[in-house]
């Protein structure tokens, strides 16, 4: 699928300056670190993260991505490999992130076993959502049978917490995300508090729900309901009803301290 999306990727997806704010605390970026993206698609977080300091490298196993990726910049080394098979010694890295990934990985203990592998002292920072979390959000009332096959590929908290504990991580880490009326990375829930957004072709070409799990006909008639209800103003109350309880999505920090 991302083979597939990857030439337009771009046109709503880029690096959201918050986000990047966030991945940097939390990672404890320094000058001299050496920082791995897994899974980093075409680059973006990658490419604003280097821009904060340290080495960064981007891996990720779609050609078609790690190829945009390269065009776009050349202050990160970007290598094509598969997560749970990483092309690196071990302890190379300082500290490692993985954004918005996690639902495409069909295991993830082979995955954080080899990114522990990697890691020198140091965490690896993901930025995901939880199953309950996207149960909240107001798509569900529009594109019911796609929003619950996206749930139903989503890790719980739970099982990511037991994986990376298995895996040799400590001392981990949540901290929610409640998405900003100023978000500027197009993902899945970007139109939180903008829901035109969703009726354009263009910004949902770049959401994987809606690039793979969605019919065509199910879009066709949420998008139709959702003109409407956008229309009347309707929409207000279909947003109050489905009001976040525990924000939209979360970093999930562990760390390596052995």
């Amino acid at each position: 699928m991302y083979h597939r999306i990857g030439a337009n990727y771009d046109a709503t997806r880029r690096a959201d300056p918050y986000i990047v704010q966030q991945i940097t605390r939390h990672l404890s970026v320094e000058p001299g670190g050496r920082y791995l993206d897994v899974a980093c698609g075409t680059g973006n977080y990658s490419g604003a993260l280097a821009g904060q300091g340290g080495v960064w490298v981007g891996m990720d196993v779609t050609p078609s991505m790690i190829g945009r990726a390269r065009e776009k910049t050349l202050a990160v080394h970007w290598s094509l490999a598969r997560a749970e098979n990483l092309p690196f010694v071990g302890r190379a890295f300082s500290g490692a992130l993985c954004v918005l990934a996690l639902h495409h990985f069909a295991e993830l203990g082979p995955i954080f076993r080899d990114i522990h592998r990697v890691l020198d002292r140091g965490k690896l920072v993901i930025f995901t959502s939880d199953p309950g979390q996207m149960r909240d959000y107001w798509l569900n009332e529009y594109f019911p049978e796609a929003m619950r096959k996206s749930i139903e590929q989503m890790p719980t908290l739970a099982r990511v917490s037991e994986n990376l504990s298995r895996a040799g991580f400590a001392d981990i880490e949540t901290a929610t995300y409640e998405v900003r009326d100023d978000l500027g990375d197009m993902f899945l829930y970007s139109g939180k508090h903008r829901p035109q957004l969703y009726l354009d072709e263009g910004f949902r070409a770049g959401i994987s729900t809606f690039a793979g799990l969605a019919s065509p006909e199910e879009v066709r008639e949420g998008c139709a309901r959702l003109a409407l209800d956008v229309e009347s103003g309707r929409i207000s109350e279909v947003v109050d009803r489905y009001r976040s309880r525990s924000g939209d999505y979360m970093f999930i920090i562990g760390l390596k301290n052995d």
